[in-house]
């Protein structure tokens, strides 16, 4: 889709309804964890509230881990899902057993407007761990950036 930037403002211009609708709306739900969560086959760390999406606009979603651990080295495979729907995904390999590794994916998407709900989602090839805690939480976090 081609994108509709803003125009240049310059004083005295009169703001129109359509230049405001070409602001970026910014974050549209957030969910964190602060505290660890152990998987192994996939399992949902976060879900984010619903929102309500506008058609033709950008939304981008970011899933982030401060520490991703395992029980064995191998690797850890992060995903951001709408229903069962993989709108993203990502390996993070581990080269030692529990050494910490941070993780993160992030997607671009539009969609049909109307309820949507967003989970994020991990899977180990060994007993992995997304480690948080208060003042280092996992999160998922969902941003209008503008105009599709």
């Amino acid at each position: 889709m081609a994108i509709s930037p803003n125009d240049d403002f310059t004083a005295g211009q009169v703001l129109t309804a359509t230049e405001c609708n070409n602001f970026p709306r910014g974050v549209m739900q957030y969910a964190e964890h602060t505290s660890n969560v152990a998987f192994t086959t996939e399992t949902t760390i976060l879900t984010a509230p619903a929102f309500t999406a506008v058609a033709n606009r950008y939304y981008r979603i970011t899933y982030f881990e401060p520490s991703l651990t395992n029980t064995a080295i191998g690797e850890s495979t992060l995903k951001i899902k709408q229903g069962a729907t993989i709108l993203q995904q990502g390996i993070i390999r581990n080269g030692a057993a529990t050494a910490g590794y941070t993780g993160s994916i992030s997607v671009v998407e539009t969609f049909t407007a109307g309820s949507v709900t967003i989970t994020a989602t991990a899977t180990s090839t060994a007993t992995g761990s997304a480690q948080a805690s208060s003042t280092q939480p996992g999160y998922l976090l969902i941003q209008d950036i503008g105009p599709a």
